[in-house]
C-alpha cells in the first residue's frame, strides 16, 4: 500500500474527502516527527510506539577497499510494534 492508497482507505473509513484525509495524515506525521526530534516518545496503544535510540560511535570497514573508517554516534528513530498489531499480522 502506498500513500495514495492509504489516503483512499482513510477517506472511505472516516467518510471524509481525500484532501481532509491527507491533511490528517500530514498532521499526524508532523506531530510524531516533532516529538521525536525533541527527544520524546509517541505511544499508540494497540499499534506500537515510536522512540529515539542512540547509536554509539563505532568503527566500520569499507567493503570495496577494506579501509577502516569511523562511524559517528547518532540518534535514530525506532518503532516497536504493539501486541494487537503483532497478533493481527500472525
Amino acid at each position: 500500500m502506498n500513500k495514495d492508497q492509504l489516503l483512499d482507505a482513510m477517506a472511505a473509513k472516516a467518510g471524509i474527502t481525500k484532501g481532509q484525509a491527507g491533511d490528517a495524515l500530514e498532521g499526524m506525521l508532523e506531530a510524531i516527527t516533532s516529538t521525536l526530534a525533541s527527544g520524546g516518545a509517541v505511544a499508540l496503544t494497540g499499534f506500537g510506539s515510536f522512540q529515539v535510540s542512540h547509536r554509539a560511535a563505532r568503527q566500520g570497514v569499507n567493503p570495496r577497499t577494506g579501509e577502516k573508517l569511523q562511524i559517528a554516534a547518532m540518534d535514530v528513530p525506532k518503532f516497536k510494534a504493539g501486541k494487537a498489531l503483532k497478533e493481527a499480522v500472525r
